[in-house]
């Protein structure tokens, strides 16, 4: 049996620079945090069988990998040479459509834990590339590389995607003390909606492959926005994050008709009123969590939040990427 544990992120700059549509022309940048909820994933090799068994929000029992309709765990398996005699179960602390990279924290956990099983050392770049290539290139999946990397990687990181599609990975240098501010400070709040990010992230795609002015010129705007963001946190400056939050919704919301909607409107309005100096929408957007910066009266904002009928996810930033914590497999079959 092997257990994985992978946590999610979710993203204070540049959100939306790390799809390959932008970055081959423009570059990318990408300042983001991971965060004590995770995906954890145990495997098993059965014993009196040679059947494939995943279990998720379904149960899916195969006699080959091909057969599986998961196709992330299909792909995996397919990835590191494994067709049968394997049983996948996983866990997570938020469910899919919420904005917190939770299909790349399955397909980095899921990687790791088959690696494990095969008794392979990969590196954390290694393993983000991996997932990158899994899902991205196999699966054609609309999406940018921030999630498998923080998926791997863990702590607050910043990504510098060149025009090739290679990243640069490094910490964020910023204090504990700030740290223990941000995390006092950014509330994070479920908006009871979950969503697919696979319109908004094609739209954003097909708008950079052709270079619309709206969507590119926002990107751009967005860029420069995380730049700043990162530079208030690691200079201790964290009132400027909340401001410049609200800079983002502004133009995140230019590029698409479907990130934002009346109701979510409606409550980032009220978050202002009540104290926040900004905010954001998890992952593309248009569902998922807000995650407002909030200075003073914590209190008094929680119980807006709670007038609006949002149920607060309380959290801290984790430090590690993707772990293995339990190996007592004796090998691949």
């Amino acid at each position: 049996m092997i257990i994985t544990r992978t946590p999610f992120r979710f993203t204070l700059g540049g959100g939306g620079t790390d799809l390959p549509a932008y970055y081959s022309k423009h570059g990318g940048f990408i300042f983001a945090a991971a965060i004590n909820k995770y995906m954890v994933i145990n495997l098993n090799r059965p014993i009196v069988d040679c059947l494939v068994r995943v279990k998720y929000s379904k149960s899916e029992t195969v006699k080959h990998r091909d057969e599986l309709q998961h196709d992330i765990a299909k792909e995996a398996m397919r990835m590191t040479g494994i067709e049968r005699s394997l049983e996948i179960v996983s866990m997570a602390d938020v469910p899919a459509g919420t904005g917190l990279g939770s299909s790349s924290s399955y397909a980095v956990g899921l990687l790791a834990g088959l690696h494990a099983m095969k008794k392979e050392a990969v590196a954390m770049q290694e393993l983000a590339e991996e997932a990158c290539d899994l899902e991205i290139n196999r699966l054609g999946k609309p999406i940018g590389k921030q999630d498998q990397y923080m998926a791997a990687f863990g702590g607050l990181r910043v990504l510098e995607i060149d025009k090739r599609g290679a990243v640069k990975v490094r910490s964020a240098q910023v204090e504990d003390s700030t740290l223990d501010e941000l995390n006092r400070n950014l509330l994070m709040f479920y908006t009871n909606t979950s969503h697919s990010a696979t319109r908004i992230l094609s739209e954003q795609s097909q708008g950079a492959r052709e270079d619309k002015k709206n969507v590119i010129e926002s990107l751009h705007v967005i860029k420069e926005i995380g730049y700043k963001v990162l530079e208030a946190a690691e200079s201790g400056n964290i009132t400027d994050i909340g401001l410049l939050f609200d800079k983002h919704w502004k133009f995140k919301k230019d590029m698409s008709a479907v990130i934002s909607n009346s109701w979510l409107d409606e409550v980032y309005e009220y978050a202002l009123q009540n104290g926040a100096l900004g905010g954001k929408v998890t992952g593309a957007g248009g569902g998922g969590f807000f995650v407002f910066y909030v200075e003073q009266a914590h209190a008094k904002f929680r119980e807006a939040m709670k007038r609006s009928n949002l149920l607060e996810m309380r959290y801290r930033f984790e430090g590690d990427g993707s772990t293995v914590l339990l190996n007592f497999m004796n090998g691949a079959r």
